[in-house]
């Protein structure tokens, strides 16, 4: 081996090693910039941090890392869904209007306080809203109704026939417990 051949052979090495360095340094800045892009809503700092590691390189990308946000934006849009999400589930509980406990939608009476929250339909048996005046399973009317024409006409619209008593809706009824399945 003679010494041109050293020299030649040094050479290469060093464009090679010149070009791997400027690819893993534009390959660093280009990282940088697309990973501030998708954690900040900001125009301009993705191109502040890549002129940073662009400048200070390899020192540039540690700094980048202790002060990039921790989560991306799209983590903190799911994030902020499943907490929608399980406000949600939290709302839509049932509560007593009586002492404001959470109570289960097949519940007749709240445990707690002995307020009504239903009651039976006296034909078919299901639970029904205080509210109704017509169970919607049956179409039997719920008792305190009274049928205007009771024998004139056949049942083909229901919540026409039917006179109702009047009766506030914000009225709570509270039971004793001894007479709860009455």
């Amino acid at each position: 081996m003679n010494l041109n051949d050293v020299s030649e052979l040094f050479t290469g090495l060093l464009v090679y090693g010149g070009m791997v360095t400027a690819a893993s340094w534009l390959a660093m800045v280009i990282w940088t910039y697309r990973d501030m892009r998708v954690r900040s809503r900001d125009k301009v700092a993705p191109l502040l941090v890549g002129f940073m590691v662009a400048v200070l390189t390899i020192p540039g990308l540690i700094i980048y890392l202790f002060l990039r946000p921790r989560e991306t934006l799209s983590e903190a849009y799911e994030r902020s869904l499943e907490e929608e999400a399980l406000l949600q589930e939290i709302e839509d509980k049932p509560t007593c209007p009586g002492c404001r406990q959470r109570i289960q939608h097949d519940w007749q009476v709240c445990p707690h306080c002995h307020t009504r929250l239903k009651r039976p339909c006296a034909h078919c048996g299901r639970l029904l809203e205080l509210s109704w005046d017509l169970c919607p399973y049956c179409a039997s009317p719920v008792a305190g109704l009274t049928n205007e024409r009771a024998n004139s006409a056949p049942m083909a619209r229901p919540a026409q026939n039917w006179k109702y008593e009047t009766r506030r809706r914000s009225e709570i009824e509270f039971i004793d417990g001894d007479d709860i399945g009455a």
